[in-house]
């Protein structure tokens, strides 16, 4: 029988966690959680429902997930996102797996399908969209301070667990809006730290245009409807407002230097 430990990160989750643990609850064997001092209900919430937490002040996602698994006694983790929920269906995957874990077996892939402002979408390259999300906690580490990746010890084999992973990521447009404006200008960032080179003509101008024409066209985005146009224009302007953030940066430490 394999115990599974789901790990949540959470700072300002009111309006998600409730939902979120609801679905765990009937699937893991323990919940840990790691909050960023919440100032919302949060934290009421967990309490409510009968839940510990641990809090830590910010860091970085790795540093965070890798302290919060640490936490966990389980010989699996299941890292989930505050504002993600379990269907029926993957309650059941998980409770097979559970029962009857293959050996061979590592980690496991989840499909998250997303709800954007009320809608589902089922293209703009959101959809099927696999996520690993299961797998041992020993011999594994989570590295980057943005988009984070798992590091194995060693390559696992990988499987798909049938069942979605609801994803309720932006209740507005203007919560996409900010988000976007937020990790363009964290990814711009890390990206010019780690000696990524920009230039005008593809990152400024051409490679914009390029990301709308894959998201709307390609990726079937207008099949979406309103939302499917809107996400695409988003993502494009994240790809524009990530050079001009690099730029800045770029500007930045070349004033530093002449100082």
């Amino acid at each position: 029988m394999m115990k599974l430990s789901a790990v949540i990160i959470t700072f300002n989750e009111e309006t998600n966690i409730a939902r979120c643990v609801d679905s765990l609850l009937p699937v893991v064997d323990e919940i840990i959680i790691l909050d960023s001092y919440s100032k919302d209900k949060t934290l009421e919430i967990l309490t409510g429902k009968g839940l510990t937490y641990y809090q830590r002040a910010w860091t970085d996602y790795s540093d965070a997930k890798n302290f919060a698994n640490a936490k966990a006694t389980g010989d699996y983790i299941f890292s989930i996102d505050a504002d993600e929920e379990l269907s029926p269906v993957l309650q059941q995957s998980i409770l097979k797996l559970k029962a009857n874990p293959k050996a061979e077996a590592y980690a496991y892939m989840i499909n998250r399908l997303t709800n954007y402002c009320g809608k589902w979408i089922y293209h703009c390259g959101w959809y099927p969209e696999y996520k690993l999300r299961i797998f041992k906690r020993e011999g594994t580490h989570w590295k980057g301070a943005v988009h984070e990746d798992l590091v194995f010890a060693s390559q696992p084999v990988i499987e798909k667990l049938q069942g979605d992973l609801y994803h309720y990521s932006y209740p507005t447009v203007d919560s996409h809006v900010k988000k976007v404006m937020q990790y363009a200008k964290l990814t711009a960032e890390n990206r010019y730290k780690k000696g990524k080179r920009y230039n005008l003509l593809w990152h400024g101008i051409f490679k914009p245009w390029v990301i709308f024409f894959k998201k709307y066209i390609l990726q079937l985005g207008i099949l979406d409807g309103y939302y499917g146009f809107v996400i695409s224009v988003l993502t494009s302007f994240f790809h524009f407002l990530r050079y001009i953030n690099y730029r800045m940066f770029q500007q930045q430490d070349k004033q530093r230097k002449n100082i």
